[in-house]
């Protein structure tokens, strides 16, 4: 399976593609669609964006299922993590991140021949989908979006008790920023093993003991998403408001989707409540946060997304004289 944790259907293709985001760099993406796809047509295209120390071949779920229900899907490395260019590696950007998606709009709607480019939607899993809203708050050619069991790392960041810990935190973290400097690398430190393992190391706390049954077991284990991003990277997310214009999706539509024993179910619903309509909210029953990363038995609803992506990627932008 060269790394992807699920194998391919025979009924779809799976090409390597590279393209440029705005800064010129180089990602790394996998377009999926299906073998019997009349190339001569136009047809929608869904981009879907992954967990934050993710790979594209960790959710490769999600281009096989798609594909088969006619969407061309791409699915991509974030800038300077797995396949994708960027030096330095592992380095994670509220606003580089946030730019993968419009750099995939450009590459389907002026490379790809047979993709309908106003009919372009964008999937985020876990903390993917802040980027996803994000994105989708600033570029109106993404006509619709999909949380799947967000998690804002801009918000995460900030979740202290008080500011006195915030200007603590950030203190450190800029001095850490000298040792980087002294050292000529950045402190980076790893997630989970290098090798994939039988069983959950003992003394993890239970969201990490969840993580870790995707990540560092064979299930989910992938060599390029062993790594944390870079220490310092988080003083950016300090820094940052990745949805401060949510409200500015709409009138396009955003379905959330979480699951009720998602540990993250409760981000999705603060979201949720702070969205402005259309908008819409999943709850599947039995859900685990990672089981929305690669469970295709009855957990993710790749029949809704359909049914959803279907129906709304139709908005039209009307310009308006000021």
């Amino acid at each position: 399976m060269s790394g992807y944790i699920k194998e391919l259907s025979d009924k779809v293709t799976r090409e390597r593609i590279m393209f440029p985001n705005r800064f010129g760099t180089e990602l790394a993406g996998d377009l999926y669609y299906a073998k019997t796809l009349d190339k001569k047509t136009k047809v929608p295209a869904l981009i879907v964006g992954g967990p934050f120390n993710g790979v594209k071949e960790q959710i490769c779920v999600y281009g096989d299922e798609l594909a088969q229900r006619g969407f061309v899907v791409l699915i991509f490395d974030q800038i300077g993590m797995g396949d994708s260019k960027g030096e330095g590696r592992q380095v994670s950007s509220p606003e580089l991140f946030t730019e993968s998606y419009s750099a995939a709009v450009d590459y389907l709607g002026t490379k790809v021949a047979f993709v309908d480019r106003e009919k372009i939607g964008v999937i985020g899993i876990c903390a993917g989908a802040a980027f996803a809203l994000s994105a989708a708050s600033m570029d109106t050619r993404i006509k619709a979006v999909s949380s799947i069991s967000i998690i804002d790392m801009s918000q995460l960041a900030r979740q202290v008790p008080d500011k006195t810990i915030v200007i603590a935190m950030k203190d450190k973290l800029s001095r850490q920023r000298w040792t980087d400097a002294e050292n000529g690398t950045p402190e980076c430190k790893l997630n989970y093993p290098e090798k994939p393992v039988d069983e959950i190391p003992d003394g993890l706390q239970p969201l990490w003991q969840e993580f870790f049954a995707f990540f560092g077991l064979e299930r989910g284990w992938h060599k390029n998403a062993i790594k944390n991003f870079t220490t310092t990277s988080n003083l950016t997310f300090l820094n940052a408001d990745l949805l401060h214009y949510l409200d500015e999706i709409s009138p396009r539509p955003i379905l959330f989707i979480t699951g009720d024993k998602d540990v993250t179910m409760p981000l999705t619903k603060d979201i949720y409540g702070k969205a402005s309509d259309p908008k819409e909210l999943l709850v599947v029953e039995w859900a685990q946060h990672i089981d929305f990363y690669d469970n295709t038995n009855n957990i993710v609803p790749f029949d809704k997304l359909k049914e959803f992506f279907t129906a709304n990627l139709k908005w039209i932008y009307k310009a308006k004289t000021y």
